[in-house]
């Protein structure tokens, strides 16, 4: 009795000061966003020359979080400045194109690991009481999130992308290899390829938009296809900027090239095709056996099981 009132006198002080500590650490950041809200509406005040300036206390509070993340992130990326590139390249890969993408990225995953040790604390008094496996579950969950999340959000949507990329990037060719062989320059077809598929491809059509910006800007024309394909990261585009560069090294028809390489993308296309359609045998193998074959197998043998119960009665 005496071990179970101080098991039970553990738990409360541990729990009391839990709650202390988040009561105190809300407290203080509520102030903090508060008092930053407060001079923000002051200076857009001054700013519109002394009126109202209306702002948005929902508004101000989300400024305040991302300010927060940045500083964060910024704090990452000072410790590890190395990773930063080829985290710029995933993000870009990914869909985000805006230059701050990686602080705010690192910052979002250091908020979540700071959250999930939160969130390990709390399990603490569970465990403490009797609950250990169930404490530990959770406990794992929230650093399993904390740690594997940011990074399955970020691989879930480059794959998505990667595959709309791979599956347009034929049409893009074909389109390609109409307006060259039409009289148009390589530049000029891509900014017409572009509008052809904004509405089938829209995120391809976001990476096309950004090589037709390189190149009126001067830029030249193998670096910005090699940009291009590096935002892209799938093989097809890394094939497509080397034989640009080759062609135009060694002085080539380009429409000639684009239409063998447009002819080869079709022969992949079709033995990919090929591959999954062989591949569908061996994959209904398993569905079958567990799903198909228990039913045929039933309503087979259960007519013949009813007769053989009515001839044969116990």
């Amino acid at each position: 009795m005496a071990s179970l009132t101080l098991e039970n006198l553990i738990y409360v002080a541990g729990l009391l000061l839990v709650a202390g500590a988040l009561a105190g650490g809300g407290w203080l950041a509520f102030g903090e966003v508060r008092l930053r809200a407060v001079r923000r509406t002051r200076l857009a005040t001054a700013t519109v020359g002394g009126r109202a300036g209306g702002a948005i206390p929902g508004a101000v509070i989300g400024d305040q979080l991302l300010a927060g993340v940045r500083r964060l992130g910024q704090q990452s990326a000072v410790r590890d400045p190395a990773k930063l590139s080829l985290l710029r390249t995933r993000l870009m890969q990914a869909g985000f194109f805006s230059r701050e993408a990686p602080v705010i990225y690192l910052g979002a995953r250091a908020g979540a690991l700071a959250l999930a040790t939160l969130g390990v604390i709390l399990t603490l008094p569970m465990i403490a009481g009797g609950k250990g496996m169930g404490g530990l579950m959770v406990a794992f969950a929230f650093a399993g999130a904390a740690i594997l999340g940011p990074d399955f959000v970020l691989n879930s949507r480059r794959t998505h992308r990667e595959r709309e990329y791979a599956d347009g990037f034929p049409d893009l060719l074909d389109l390609l290899v109409a307006s060259v062989e039409a009289g148009l320059s390589l530049d000029a077809a891509v900014a017409r390829v572009t509008e052809e598929l904004v509405r089938r491809y829209p995120n391809l059509t976001v990476h096309l938009r950004a090589l037709t910006l390189e190149l009126r800007a001067g830029r030249a024309r193998k670096d910005a296809w090699q940009t291009f394909a590096e935002r892209l990261g799938i093989d097809d585009a890394r094939a497509l900027a080397t034989m640009l560069r080759q062609s135009e090294e060694m002085g080539t028809s380009l429409g000639e090239t684009l239409g063998v390489f447009s002819q080869d993308m079709r022969a992949k296309r079709m033995l990919k095709a090929e591959e999954k359609a062989l591949a569908l045998s061996a994959k209904l193998t398993v569905p079958l056996i567990l799903f198909i074959f228990p039913c045929l197998l039933g309503s087979l043998m259960l007519p013949a099981a009813a007769r053989l119960a009515h001839v044969f009665p116990s």
